[in-house]
């Protein structure tokens, strides 16, 4: 399992950082997890073809998570001239805020006469779910998008990668984290109770709790950036636009 971090960035992209993307390559398929705003210039930035993408897999429907489909879309149509099938898989509301989000941005592209299949389909919360051979968990979180917002667990049968999406605290991060051989955590602030995200206050005690091989850190603003070292120096990865780990 190989992951290149497309974007690392919070929805402001902080610190000149692309929107979330993560790109998992395994034997069995090539998945992306998350597809924010800036995701299609960050994959040709990092001469990444979308092409090779099988299955993009969403925890939440935020913008800068999810608002990257619709030029996603409209590349493999027009200009990539994709054939090769697409799997969008994302929490229960899915299926109209997609379409949705298509309209709001490129009126009647839903229309189009499709080069290439795709669908999408809508994860059972709480539950193991099959996603191009891959076993994909998701717990529900506290982050408010007008849908379910998840944290998300995906086994290829030999390495699991977990990532907590946005969220407060909860406790099924735990759950999602135990066992993993990498979680990608969110920790949007230093300090501070904002509401729907982690702060390094608040995550550090509960480090021991989570249970992860190792555990990388993401989706920071100025007040984490500014202190990269002193999470390195707990012994924690950080998550760097471009880098490319093996898990």
């Amino acid at each position: 399992m190989r992951l290149t971090i497309v974007g690392s960035g919070d929805a402001f992209g902080s610190g000149g950082r692309f929107n979330t993307a993560f790109l998992l390559e395994t034997a069995k398929a090539t998945l992306l997890v998350d597809c924010g705003a800036s995701t299609m210039v960050a994959l040709k930035a990092r001469k990444l073809d979308p092409n090779r993408i099988d299955a993009i897999v969403l925890s939440h429907l935020h913008g800068d998570h999810y608002g990257g489909l619709p030029f996603f879309m409209l590349d493999a149509q027009f200009l990539s001239q994709r054939e090769r099938a697409l799997l969008v898989a994302g929490p229960p509301g899915a299926r109209a805020r997609i379409p949705q989000a298509m309209e709001a941005f490129f009126p009647l592209s839903t229309l189009n006469k499709w080069r290439f299949p795709w669908k999408v389909v809508e994860l059972d919360v709480g539950r193991s779910n099959d996603v191009l051979g891959h076993t994909v968990t998701t717990a529900e979180v506290v982050h408010f998008s007008g849908a379910p917002s998840t944290a998300v667990r995906i086994s290829d049968g030999m390495k699991v990668f977990a990532y907590s999406g946005d969220t407060e605290w909860v406790d099924a991060l735990a759950s999602i984290a135990k066992g993993a051989d990498l979680f990608m955590v969110e920790c949007y602030n230093y300090s501070g109770r904002p509401s729907g995200h982690l702060t390094w206050e608040i995550l550090r005690p509960r480090l021991g709790d989570l249970g992860a091989r190792s555990i990388m850190l993401t989706h920071m603003n100025p007040t984490m950036l500014a202190r990269l070292d002193e999470i390195r120096a707990e012994g924690l990865l950080v998550a760097e636009d471009g880098a490319v780990h093996e898990i």
